[in-house]
């Protein structure tokens, strides 16, 4: 009799893990119908990846391995390949850098500058021929978003040495090929690239201390929480909630990649790319919506 009822006892167990296992995958697959009908609202092409991180990992993929141009998402990978040099000691954060305005193309090195209305960042423009440091031109890199500042760092870092950097993250198709606006490049086809699962990669990376160093990924968190662009990934969410977040843009593109931070202390990373957006102020909208969806299914009976 005793043997019995240890037996249903482990049988109960097992059912029971079983079961909430099988909750846990039903739970997912129905965010990622909704979040999938929901992408088909507006006319584009969307890509996500999402992963929960902690004991209970879970993670919801959706065109994740698509190719999408990188916009100023790559701006990230050319911090983490910042922090990676100093942290070498080939270079300092408050090593003195003048702030030029010619670059040399990918194509046949022939100069190009960059254009104050196509930057997001003018303030660097009334200090060309000064100097700057790279702690400053990082910081205006990532939270301006900052072209002039991100072609500098290039050429100094090389592009080269940054793509490589991502594939010992594990991102194998993120690819740094050149500064922002070599238009020679970019007739040809030549311009940076990511995919979902890449970004969320290298946020995840950071995020759990391994861009870099811990120290390293700790500072670079401080930047991506400064981001002045808030109109995707944070915009409905409560405010207590933290993102440190990397946005990028151009016609009919809008892309955002966040490590977000629950009250609770929960952490998260989220990757919403999209291209061929007919609309995009709705593309927007739709990001921020599906970004809800996802702190409401993490939250959901709290």
């Amino acid at each position: 009799m005793k043997q019995l009822l240890i037996g249903w006892f482990i049988v109960i167990i097992a059912f029971g893990c079983n079961s909430g296992s099988q909750d846990q995958k039903e739970s997912i697959s129905d965010l990622e119908a909704q979040i999938t009908s929901h992408f088909a609202e507006v006319q584009g092409d969307f890509a996500l990846a999402f992963e929960l991180l902690d004991e209970d990992s879970i993670r919801l993929l959706i065109n994740d391995k698509a190719i999408f141009h990188a916009a100023s998402t790559m701006k990230t990978p050319v911090m983490i390949e910042l922090f990676k040099q100093v942290e070498s000691g080939n270079l300092s954060m408050d090593d003195s850098v003048k702030v030029i305005n010619q670059f040399s193309s990918i194509v046949d090195g022939s100069p190009y500058k960059m254009d104050l209305s196509v930057d997001s960042q003018e303030g660097l423009y009334h200090r060309i021929g000064k100097n700057s440091t790279y702690r400053e031109l990082n910081y205006e890199m990532i939270t301006r978003s900052s072209n002039l500042a991100t072609n500098i760092l290039i050429e100094k870092l090389d592009a080269k040495n940054i793509s490589h950097t991502m594939r010992e993250l594990g991102a194998m198709d993120i690819e740094v090929l050149r500064g922002v606006e070599d238009l020679k490049a970019f007739d040809r086809g030549l311009s940076n690239t990511t995919n979902a699962y890449d970004l969320m990669l290298i946020m995840k990376a950071i995020a759990t201390g391994k861009a870099v160093s811990k120290s390293a990924s700790e500072s670079m968190i401080k930047i991506l929480e400064d981001q002045h662009f808030r109109t995707l990934i944070p915009r409905l969410l409560p405010k207590e909630v933290i993102v440190a977040h990397k946005t990028g843009g151009i016609t009919g593109v809008r892309h955002d990649s966040a490590i977000v931070t629950l009250p609770d202390g929960r952490q998260y990373v989220l990757v919403i790319l999209s291209k061929n957006l007919s609309d995009e102020p709705a593309g927007e909208q739709l990001i921020s919506e599906v970004s809800r969806m996802i702190y409401d299914f993490l939250t959901k009976g709290q």
